[in-house]
């Protein structure tokens, strides 16, 4: 009786050991992989994203963020995600223009009314992102996942700036993508390409005499080191794009995918409303910091970089984007 005890015991103990392994050999791991700064809002809702999924799945499927570069430049990254390496990323729509290029007509400058005016845009299942959507799914096998708000690009340089004219010869940074390029000449300035993981030290040796990007990411990346003032030039009000590898989507159970799909919506509005909070804050921090922020009321005009910026990028881009511009203004 004690020998049959003990085999029922050993047999348990086994059928237990086969079941944690059949549960381990089920978990998926997923790559995400992003540009930003961990403590970044963009970088927080990476981090938020990984532990609501693995929540919501109950750790049947878990993500490995790897954020500020790790796993590449942004161009490789998107890359990544089309080929596979990776399964999520997020970008600027321009970014992700690079893989579908319609996508770079949501990074206009002075698109859009206001960021809520953006956001209905940026929805993924508006008119404007449901096509793009499906052009991005056929042309690379990427599938448009979430979006969030990811602030308003703002500049800054090693000097004051308050007309195009002051930037004549300064080289300012531009994301290496068609429309940001524009946006930059557009100022005035020389647009001079440079990933984000090489931008802090750009500035430092002064090979750019400035660089645009949300104050969140200014204060994240600890821009204020190297630049002087901050110029509220408020050129493009821009939503991040999360996207999802097409065929790691499709291994997913319907039960995971829907899973996955609340921790993204949860996600998403958190991060909005986030960077919304913040852009006054980071503002002032900047300041505090030792940045010198000039408005309006410090003498900056805006309206003239808004008439040059807008005639730059209407000359390059009208022809190519023209039909998604329509689409956008339908949008109110």
């Amino acid at each position: 009786m004690r020998k049959l005890v003990c085999l029922i015991g050993v047999m348990a103990l086994a059928f237990g050991v086969l079941v944690l392994q059949e549960a381990a050999a089920q978990t998926v791991t997923l790559r995400y992989a992003h540009m930003n700064a961990p403590s970044s809002i963009a970088g927080q809702q990476a981090a938020m994203l990984a532990k609501a999924i693995e929540e919501k799945t109950k750790g049947a499927v878990k993500v490995n963020v790897f954020p500020a570069s790790q796993l590449g430049t942004l161009q490789e990254q998107a890359e990544a995600v089309s080929s596979g390496s990776v399964q999520l990323h997020h970008n600027t729509m321009a970014g992700i223009g690079s893989l579908y290029e319609p996508f770079g007509a949501l990074d206009t400058p002075f698109m859009y009314k206001d960021v809520d005016h953006l956001m209905r845009v940026a929805d993924p299942n508006s008119p404007v992102m449901k096509k793009l959507g499906e052009g991005l799914l056929k042309a690379r096998g990427v599938r448009v996942f979430y979006t969030f708000y990811f602030g308003t690009r703002q500049l800054t340089a090693d000097r004051q700036v308050l007309s195009p004219k002051d930037l004549q010869g300064v080289k300012i940074r531009a994301i290496p993508f068609p429309i940001y390029m524009a946006a930059v000449e557009g100022m005035g300035a020389v647009a001079t390409p440079v990933d984000f993981a090489e931008l802090p030290t750009q500035l430092a040796t002064k090979a750019v005499n400035g660089q645009e990007n949300p104050v969140d990411t200014i204060f994240a990346n600890k821009f204020y080191e190297t630049q002087s003032h901050l110029m509220l030039t408020g050129h493009i009000k821009g939503a991040e794009l999360v996207v999802f590898n097409d065929a790691a989507w499709k291994k997913l159970s319907p039960a995971l995918q829907g899973q996955i799909m609340e921790a993204a919506n949860e996600v998403s509005k958190k991060a909005t409303q986030m960077t919304k909070e913040s852009d006054a804050s980071y503002t002032k921090q900047l300041a505090d910091k030792g940045m010198k922020v000039i408005g309006p009321k410090e003498g900056l005009d805006i309206n003239a970089f808004q008439t040059r910026v807008q005639g730059e990028v209407s000359k390059r881009f009208d022809t190519k984007f023209g039909e998604v511009y329509k689409e956008i203004r339908a949008i109110q």
